[in-house]
């Protein structure tokens, strides 16, 4: 009786295919990325509904578009949870930066 080796089937050979692996661990990647931003997106449009309602109130009161105290305290808070999350805590700081730059400049415009 002889030993009959069956060939792999090309489902096999291409998932053992270096290339053919990375190409999907890259479509894994680029998807949670993909999902990843989504959520970024709407976190964003969640949070500068409350900016805005912030905005509307100091307009309202005559209080100033801009709170460098709690901007601090923001920046340092977010500094340290970009510590822990294993992010740049330089991005995280120019990120928020960013960010209250604009609140301020939609709280000016409630001013007008």
């Amino acid at each position: 009786m002889t030993d009959k080796v069956t060939p792999l089937a090309p489902d096999a050979d291409a998932a053992n295919d270096p290339v053919t692996r990375a190409a999907e661990l890259l479509k894994e990647h680029r998807s949670s990325i993909d999902r990843l931003d989504a959520i970024l997106v709407y976190t964003l449009g969640e949070r500068f509904k409350h900016t805005q309602s912030v905005g509307k109130l100091k307009a309202e009161h005559d209080l100033p578009a801009s709170d460098p105290d709690r901007e601090a305290i923001q920046i340092a808070r977010l500094e340290e949870l970009a510590k822990e999350a294993d992010l740049d805590p330089a991005f995280a700081r120019k990120f928020l930066n960013f960010i209250i730059q604009e609140v301020i400049r939609h709280h000016r415009q409630h001013q007008s």
